[in-house]
């Protein structure tokens, strides 16, 4: 199996540009999110137990799941949240267990936000978190996704403790400052773990 690095952290703090420098690097990414996607299309029994417990609004036309009004549902609602996750996770968790399988490499990257809360990271060889202000989170909302300021705020405050996860983390990145200065820090980062894996492999030898 490929040796596993988990890499999570809150909304807009910087996972994906994180998980781009790793693929940079060589790992193999798997992003859940897109996972989730592909689980929730139409035909799939995920889909199904959306639509029955949220109701056919949450479909655009062609019949795939709005993820923008389904979004705005759970996002307001800890418990609808709750219920949405209690049907996809376990989807996710199968098809990432599979895609881990199935890399190329003998790194592999999961980039997920709810890697800690879904029991995912238990199962990897290394926990990554991604860390950054509050108002850098709502700043990137507004511009990235078109949020206005006070659903980009309802979605920061939706998340768990950026604190509790840092608590867990083997390695944490901080994203408030340029690109150069998180790219810096990935590469110390990715470079300490080759040594790492390097010396644990030479102690099994010898």
């Amino acid at each position: 199996m490929p040796f596993v690095i988990g890499l999570t952290g809150n909304i807009a703090t910087g996972k994906s540009t994180v998980a781009c420098m790793l693929r940079d690097l060589g790992a193999t990414v798997i992003d859940a999110d897109r996972v989730a996607h592909d689980v929730m299309r139409a035909g799939t029994p995920v889909h199904r137990a959306v639509v029955a417990t949220f109701g056919p609004q949450v479909l655009r036309p062609d019949g795939e799941i709005d993820r923008a009004r389904l979004g705005a549902i759970v996002f307001s609602d800890p418990q609808a949240l709750a219920q949405l996750e209690a049907i996809v996770h376990p989807a996710v968790l199968e098809e990432v267990a599979r895609r881990i399988a199935a890399a190329p490499t003998p790194l592999v990257v999961v980039e997920a936000i709810k890697l800690i809360e879904s029991g995912m990271a238990d199962a990897f060889d290394t926990l990554w978190v991604t860390t950054c202000s509050p108002e850098e989170q709502v700043q990137r909302l507004m511009a990235d996704r078109g949020l206005s300021r006070q659903d980009a705020e309802q979605r920061v405050h939706a998340q768990p403790s950026q604190e509790a996860k840092i608590a867990r983390a083997d390695v944490v990145i901080y994203t408030d400052g340029s690109l150069e200065r998180t790219r810096a820090q990935v590469e110390a980062a990715w470079r300490d773990l080759l040594e790492n894996i390097k010396k644990q492999d030479a102690d099994q030898r010898g």
